[in-house]
């Protein structure tokens, strides 16, 4: 098994922390499908997003925060 560090996700994004934000989001995407649509089986599904973030194979976009009305 694979050690992902905070550090490793650096090239794939402008900071450690917006990295695992966005593999923790990934993993929870991964998490809804179901097991036999998974494209990565029965492995641990926050190893294989971190792997993915770090190896670059994921894309990603900020969105700016919607105010709520009257703000």
């Amino acid at each position: 098994m694979k050690v992902f560090t905070p550090d490793d996700l650096i090239p794939a994004a402008s900071d450690k922390y917006l990295g695992v934000l966005v593999a923790a989001k990934y993993a929870r995407e991964l998490n809804a499908l179901p097991l036999e649509r998974s494209p990565y089986g029965a492995d641990k599904l926050t190893t294989m997003a971190l792997a993915a973030m770090a190896s670059g194979q994921l894309e990603y976009r900020l969105v700016s925060q919607r105010s709520a009305p009257g703000e």
